[in-house]
């Protein structure tokens, strides 16, 4: 028997070392395919393909492919504004490249700012004698922006135009928080601090609502004159005014309408689109699909006109998304992930550093930890510039003041300069159901905070010393940065969000430009001659995983919707929204420096609650 073991024993270790080297084998043959890169090979003579299935964003999010295989869900594509406009350029100059088909049917918008950019991209590649075909089902805000640039606009039968502007409702809580005994204490500086007020009051206040309608109004501004002066004959009153009336003389068919207001030129089908652009590019010999023409797609085209680096490099640290402690990103702010990329760069011969900015801000001590990383290369003599994109508010201007100049854009959400935080306690729900709390205390703060007791008078002292605290230091930063008084910083902040136009005009800004006008600057500054310079975007890397899983999963990916799947997703969002309210006010994270008051579609991502969270179950209760 013992021999026999001994074999047994031996037969099982063989077995697992085979298993164990199959296993290697897998993973590695698996990593080798989900490396695979487009090849500049698949160019091709005829059109450069834009199917925009997904979302523009300025820093392209991870995928995650355990997460992405464990729940079968379709990842979004996110697609880098600086991306597009570099393709969109290199396409104007390129012989091979007759014409641009931008596929908007499954468009899922991107900030104002990013889409202004791409829109300019549309302009110089049409001013170089090459038309773009756009096409849609339904065009909502984001991509009738785009839209606007093409040459043509085409528009399916069962599709139409639906023009919101920025506005909507937002959800307050108080009387649910009432109901179930759930005690929100917040604690803030600035009277247009209005991120908290969901959790304390049942509609707006009239400091917010001042607020939203100035910025709102700007951004509606902005928004039709770009349409305009890319599409003059738009008659945009017509398709926002009297909506039925408009829809009535077209016989209600949406269609008809967009074209009678001017939003589009033509309406066919996907096919009849793609027939016409095959007018153009010519047929796709190797596929005889309805439709089908000669193309390079976008992640081809990318891979074959990657940019030469000559010269001296010019660093760029990307700021976006929500600023956090930890090392959340790219696509957020994590400011360990963020001052540890900074602090790498300290080494390398950086001749100046672009700061890009889009962020609603965070926690404040995140914000001061990638402040003082800023400052590491400011004390190496090198101009620090700054460059906002969709929004660079509360702690995303935090990070802000180290630069010698700030650069924004009129649609730029900035301002937001104040501080608050929120604690929920659940003592009145716990008496409700006959639950009491009870101990021994050594001094008032002895167990604090108490979610479940409640807080003392003492506690709640020095949370709103510690907001307060953080406010003053915030207004000094900005005193010292835009060298004014700490009370002229004052009236500059309190809370408020202020857009690009008005921000440069009250010297929050320096001047108008993207990040291109941004890194000439930095170059002038820098002493460095045209040409001779380059970008070097910090901590960018390729995905590696995202191309092929999204390709793998295809078949799960959403089709184009109607104006009733346009609506839908509107719904949706604002669920989404709910839901992140909710969670917010559960999870603890400290003071913020974070702009809620921004519009809900550039909101930062959703933040997750642990299940041994004592909020978790209420949670659970309000969601489910």
């Amino acid at each position: 028997m013992g021999f026999a073991g001994k074999v047994w024993r031996l037969l099982i270790g063989i077995k697992d070392a085979l298993s164990l080297l199959f296993l290697l084998l897998f993973f590695s043959a698996l990593f080798a395919v989900l490396a695979m890169r487009p090849s500049p090979g698949a160019v091709r003579e005829g059109a450069l393909l834009l199917s925009l299935d997904g979302s523009v964003v300025e820093e392209v999010a991870p995928i995650d492919p355990l997460n992405v295989l464990l729940s079968s869900a379709v990842p979004t594509r996110q697609y880098a504004a600086r991306d597009l406009v570099r393709a969109i350029d290199e396409a104007a100059g390129d012989k091979r490249i007759k014409v641009i088909a931008l596929d908007l049917s499954t468009f899922l918008g991107g900030g104002q700012v990013h889409m202004q950019a791409i829109g300019a991209a549309l302009d110089r590649f049409k001013a170089a004698g090459k038309p773009v075909l756009a096409y849609a089902v339904a065009y909502a805000d984001d991509s009738m922006m785009l839209a606007a640039h093409a040459s043509e606009v085409w528009i399916d039968p069962m599709g139409g135009a639906a023009i919101t502007g920025p506005g909507g409702e937002r959800l307050y809580y108080a009387g649910l928080l009432e109901r179930l005994g759930v005690n929100a204490h917040v604690f803030k500086v600035g009277a247009y601090k209005s991120a908290v007020e969901p959790y304390t009051s049942s509609e707006m206040s009239p400091e917010a609502r001042e607020n939203y309608e100035q910025l709102y109004g700007a951004l509606w501004q902005e928004w039709q004159a770009n349409v305009r002066q890319a599409r003059p004959q738009a008659n945009i009153a017509r398709a926002t005014g009297d909506v039925a009336g408009w829809l009535a003389a077209s016989n209600d068919d949406l269609a008809r309408a967009a074209v009678a207001a001017g939003l589009a030129d033509r309406i066919g089908t996907q096919v009849e689109w793609g027939e016409r652009v095959a007018e153009i590019a010519g047929e796709d010999r190797w596929d005889d699909t309805p439709g089908a023409f000669a193309h390079t797609a976008f992640d081809a085209w990318l891979a074959a006109t990657e940019p030469t680096k000559t010269g001296d490099a010019i660093g760029v640290i990307t700021i976006a998304g929500e600023i956090s402690d930890g090392q959340a990103g790219p696509g957020a702010a994590g400011a360990e992930r963020i001052t540890r990329l900074l602090d790498d760069a300290l080494d390398d011969d950086l001749k100046a550093l672009v700061v890009r900015v889009d962020s609603p801000g965070g926690t404040v001590t995140g914000s001061e930890a990638i402040r003082r990383a800023i400052l590491r290369h400011k004390t190496k003599g090198i101009p620090i510039v700054v460059s906002m994109g969709n929004m660079a508010a509360s702690g995303g201007y935090w990070v802000a003041t180290p630069a010698d100049r700030i650069f924004a854009e009129p649609e730029t959400l900035t301002g937001s300069i104040g501080i608050y935080g929120v604690l929920p306690t659940f003592e009145s729900l716990l008496n409700d159901i006959g639950v009491t709390s009870d101990g021994v205390k050594t001094t008032p703060l002895s167990g604090q905070p108490d979610l479940l007791g409640g807080l003392t008078p003492e506690a709640a002292a020095v949370l709103q010393a510690t907001v307060n605290s953080g406010y003053e230091r915030f207004l000094g930063l900005v005193a010292s940065s835009r060298k004014v008084s700490r009370e002229r910083a004052d009236d500059l902040g309190q809370g408020r969000v202020w857009d690009g136009g008005t921000a440069r005009q009250l010297g929050l800004v320096d001047q108008f430009g993207d990040l291109d006008a941004a890194l000439a600057y930095a170059a002038q500054r820098a002493g460095l001659e045209e040409g001779r310079w380059h970008a070097v975007f910090l901590g960018s890397q390729e995905d590696a995983y995202g191309s092929l899983l999204r390709r793998i999963m295809r078949d799960g990916s959403e089709a184009p919707g109607d104006m009733f799947a346009f609506f839908a997703r509107r719904q949706s969002d604002l669920v989404t929204r709910a839901v992140a309210d909710l969670r917010g006010l559960l999870e603890v994270r400290g003071a913020q420096a974070r702009c809620l008051e921004c519009p809900a579609g550039a909101a930062a991502s959703p933040v997750r609650v642990g299940a041994s969270h004592p909020g978790y179950r209420l949670l659970e209760l309000l969601l489910h």
